[in-house]
């Protein structure tokens, strides 16, 4: 069987272009994934690596969408062939049944991690840079009434209520209210 493999960063961004590459090839199954490719633990990732059985070619628009970094990349070929599947990138023209492939998938890989990190520099500097002409600033800090956040945490630390009813009768999301946990000490 033919699969096909995608993955946007946000929910907000467009899988188009790649599901419609896999329409062109005759893709019989497709997973999707819209989050970061900085965790190899996402959900179409996993059931995709499940489903994968001997003689099915699982194919990715390019290496960037299946990993961004070159051991998750690696990893994820490997228990792919392992299954005696193929792994098949369109934009690098990858194929792991051959030699040279595997090679070549093993430099790209690394290709992509390091135009990771150089977008990541890139972004700090970025930021460096208009922190210092005062045109950064960060994200406001969210006001936050500190003795309704104490009473509420009490409650969830007697076991009166969970983190998530917590976290909703707060209107916080997790990040920030750990965050306030720590910083408040609650």
């Amino acid at each position: 069987m033919r699969v096909g493999y995608a993955r946007v960063s946000t929910k907000e961004q467009n899988e188009a272009r790649q599901i419609q590459a896999f329409k062109e090839l005759g893709i019989e199954k497709v997973y999707l994934d819209k989050q970061s490719g900085k965790s190899a633990d996402r959900p179409q990732l996993k059931a995709m690596l499940s489903f994968v059985r001997q003689g099915d070619v699982v194919t990715v628009e390019s290496i960037s969408r299946a990993a961004r970094n070159t051991r998750d990349l690696l990893s994820i070929a490997e228990e792919i062939n392992s299954k005696g599947a193929e792994f098949v990138s369109l934009k690098e023209s990858i194929d792991t049944q051959t030699p040279t492939g595997k090679f070549m998938l093993t430099v790209f890989a690394a290709m992509a991690e390091l135009e990771r990190e150089y977008i990541l520099q890139r972004q700090a500097e970025g930021i460096a840079i208009a922190k210092a002409e005062g045109k950064f600033t960060g994200k406001p800090k969210m006001e936050i009434n500190v003795d309704a956040f104490k009473r509420e945490c009490q409650h969830w630390r007697n076991g009166e209520q969970t983190a998530t009813m917590t976290m909703k009768k707060l209107n916080l999301k997790p990040n920030t209210f750990y965050r306030r946990v720590k910083e408040f000490g609650a």
